[in-house]
């Protein structure tokens, strides 16, 4: 079979059988062998018996959440492609050849763009078309290299074993976005045509919740993003507090009227330690993640670890530990010259928090270092060809005692 179509649906009634019909009919004007596959999320309102009665195969997907509903679509579905549309009647199932043709020419997914097809008045509310939608999508342009203008089409197809073998985990409304993202990752081939968007056919509100799902979606954008959440803020604050710092260990810095001291240095020394962290993190859920599987193995990161083994960790962090030491013991210093009595602070504190700085970043990375190797630590994973010998081993093995007892 070359094409199945896969609606999710939770009470659909009133639009779920002009969807099937119009998909059907699509797919017998141009001669594809294909079906339609409602993934029924738990309907209440006989939008099963509906969609059977309008020709389609009906499964039932207990995990309620679009995602899950669609992933559960997806994995029963016997077509070698798939096309994903919401079954309220906003998107043409008539008009299914675009995705169909850019399928058949090899790419893996190959999403609609609501933006260049054309929006139908009233049939996206305004607070998506000019705010939530071009924003999420400009942010996942930025972070991932994808040109996809539309990231949350929900009209789109792709090859069905390309999308199952990204193991997609996102349940609710996010799994749009996860799935653009982790296609681009995966270096899949990933493809736009035009597609149109009207007003859907029902009485009552769409499941869709503007500010929760718009959330859910840059949320999953950021966590994929290390980078962006945690790497460049973290770089911009070190610069921002060694520069700032460096300038006030020397005295205090005036600009205009405005004049900066001690005070300032403390705030200084806060950004560097906490932008130091965050890039720390940002190596550290990047490790984690590829070593999970969440994002595919990043070769500079690799290359990283192998640079920043665990004794160069220690070096470096005890370089910074000897530099804190000095600082401290030259505080002692000045400290004994004033007889080891009041000291002013703006004197004292332009050498005891450099020397904390240094401190508390030598433990960071002596602890980073730590960890980093640890997450390096590779785990022996099985492949499928792996699997399937061992099988044929055992089977093998089984049926020579088999024969010995005979």
């Amino acid at each position: 079979m070359e094409l199945t179509v896969v609606m999710p649906c939770l009470n659909e009634a009133e639009t779920v059988e002009v969807c099937v019909r119009k998909a059907l009919a699509c797919m017998e004007e141009h001669g594809i062998e294909g079906e339609v596959l409602i993934a029924d999320n738990g309907s209440t309102d006989g939008s099963q018996q509906l969609a059977r009665d309008a020709g389609a195969r009906v499964v039932h997907v207990d995990e309620k959440g679009y995602g899950n509903a669609l992933i559960g679509g997806i994995r029963a579905a016997r077509g070698k492609f798939v096309i994903m549309g919401d079954a309220d009647d906003s998107y043409d199932f008539t008009a299914l050849m675009p995705f169909v043709e850019q399928l058949r020419d090899g790419a893996d997914l190959v999403m609609g763009n609501r933006f260049k097809g054309g929006i139908a008045p009233g049939a996206m509310p305004p607070l998506h078309r000019y705010l939530g939608n071009p924003v999420l999508s400009f942010v996942g342009r930025l972070f991932f290299p994808s040109a996809i203008g539309d990231f949350h089409c929900g009209l789109r197809g792709f090859r069905r074993d390309s999308i199952l073998r990204l193991q997609l985990q996102t349940g609710g409304m996010e799994f749009a976005s996860e799935m653009v993202v982790r296609s681009t990752l995966s270096g899949l081939d990933v493809r736009e045509v035009p597609t149109t968007l009207s007003p859907d056919g029902r009485s009552r509100p769409p499941h869709l919740r503007s500010w929760r799902d718009g959330w859910r979606h840059l949320r999953f954008l950021l966590l994929y993003s290390p980078k962006w959440l945690f790497f460049y803020p973290g770089v911009l604050m070190m610069i921002i507090g060694l520069v700032a710092g460096t300038a006030l260990t020397f005295g205090p810095v005036e600009i205009g009227e405005l004049a900066f001291d001690v005070d300032t240095l403390v705030g200084s020394s806060a950004l560097v330690v906490i932008g130091f962290q965050a890039a720390l993190f940002a190596v550290f859920t990047k490790v984690y993640a590829a070593e999970e599987g969440f994002l595919p193995e990043s070769p500079r990161i690799r290359k990283l670890i192998g640079i920043v083994s665990l004794e160069k960790g220690l070096v470096v962090g005890g370089l910074l530990a000897l530099a804190g030491l000095v600082g401290l013991v030259m505080s002692l210093v000045h400290w004994q010259i004033r007889s080891f009595g009041e000291l002013n602070p703006r004197e004292s504190l332009r050498i005891v928090v450099p020397s904390a700085t240094a401190l508390v970043m030598s433990f960071q990375t002596i602890f980073a270092a730590l960890f980093i190797s640890i997450l390096g630590i590779r785990r022996t994973r099985e492949s499928s060809v792996d699997v399937a010998a061992k099988a044929a081993e055992e089977a093998a093995e089984a049926v020579s005692l088999e024969k010995s007892k005979r």
